[in-house]
């Protein structure tokens, strides 16, 4: 009963430790999104393409891309930004454990299995706004497609560094209903390797 009872009380106190050292990246993460409208620009990205690919009327169709351009110029100048600013922080501030659950102070327990949230964004900022910018001349359609897939990867990057890579998985999957290799392999061959890369090194 003893040893039941030890166990339950270090199993509790494993959680509470794991839930305040998330609670404290989540804020360290919102702190710097903060200043920025990434998300309200993510939301309306991706509910603009689906009403253009939904649309019927080629005219009409052609008025919204239009429109959602200015959108695509807002966001990755406002990401680029934020990943900037984010390069300010220590190393230490901002190690991302590569096993799969989480496990609070892992990314100091084990600084090998770790990869750097700084090099991850300076990654995502490069690929949004090469897409947005399409200097390899995709269709609406395709370049819709590839920054929809850079956007839910940095999404992925994000929940990973505060939570862990199979919750981050998970959420993907439940929020957008595509699996975090579906999304990898959408994104544009640069960006891609370059992520693979880091997740590596």
């Amino acid at each position: 009963m003893d040893i039941l009872f030890l166990t339950m009380l270090l199993a509790m106190g494993a959680h509470l430790l794991k839930v305040r050292y998330q609670a404290g990246r989540m804020a360290l993460l919102g702190r710097y999104l903060a200043q920025f409208q990434i998300e309200k620009l993510m939301e309306t990205l991706t509910q603009g393409y689906l009403r253009a690919l939904g649309e019927a009327d080629e005219e009409r169709r052609g008025q919204i891309w239009s429109l959602l351009s200015t959108a695509e110029v807002s966001l990755y100048e406002q990401f680029k930004r934020f990943a900037t600013d984010l390069a300010r922080l220590t190393p230490l501030e901002t190690r991302v454990s590569k096993l799969p659950i989480a496990i609070a102070y892992a990314d100091q327990l084990f600084p090998r299995s770790t990869f750097d949230l700084r090099a991850a964004m300076q990654i995502h900022a490069q690929g949004i706004e090469a897409v947005a910018r399409n200097d390899t001349g995709r269709s609406p359609r395709d370049k819709a497609f590839t920054l929809t897939a850079e956007l839910f990867l940095m999404q992925h990057t994000c929940h990973w560094f505060c939570k862990s890579r199979t919750i981050a998985s998970a959420r993907l999957l439940g929020r957008h209903q595509t699996s975090y290799e579906q999304v990898l392999a959408a994104v544009s061959p640069a960006t891609r390797k370059a992520y693979q890369q880091l997740l590596v090194g």
